[in-house]
């Protein structure tokens, strides 16, 4: 593939601009808009300078990242893992809980807990399927 220059790069962005779109967020709609930036997708579209990758935890423990996470499982109502505990007791707590994982997951003290397993109905049925939670 040839390579383009940074003024062709512009062109290309701003004329995608102008058509109301952008090109890397097509691609990459699945992706966490508040972890994955702009200039994080490019650089997974275009490669990094010196074409080299480093480990992405550091955007794994973000706060950021975490805080994020927790919204979607509170907004989902998630069920309480192996540890049984609730969406309220952690909301209690919630900064300190996310603060304490965050250094856990950075300093790799962090322990990876079993997976809860549940059944839920299958639709249409009167069978279950198995279903697990990793908390």
């Amino acid at each position: 593939m040839k390579d383009i220059t940074k003024e062709q790069r512009a062109i290309v962005t701003e004329m995608s601009k102008q058509a109301g779109e952008t090109l890397i967020p097509e691609r990459w709609k699945w992706v966490e808009t508040s972890i994955w930036t702009e200039h994080m997708l490019t650089a997974l579209e275009e490669g990094v300078k010196g074409g080299k990758w480093y480990s992405l935890m550091d955007k794994v423990y973000s706060g950021r990242n975490l805080a994020s996470a927790w919204e979607k499982v509170k907004s989902n109502k998630g069920a309480a893992g192996v540890d049984n505990q609730s969406i309220e007791a952690f909301q209690a707590n919630n900064g300190k809980y996310l603060e304490e994982l965050e250094n856990r997951l950075k300093e790799d003290r962090y322990e990876i807990m079993p997976v809860k397993r549940v059944w839920i109905p299958k639709l249409g049925s009167k069978e279950k399927r198995p279903r697990g939670y990793r908390w």
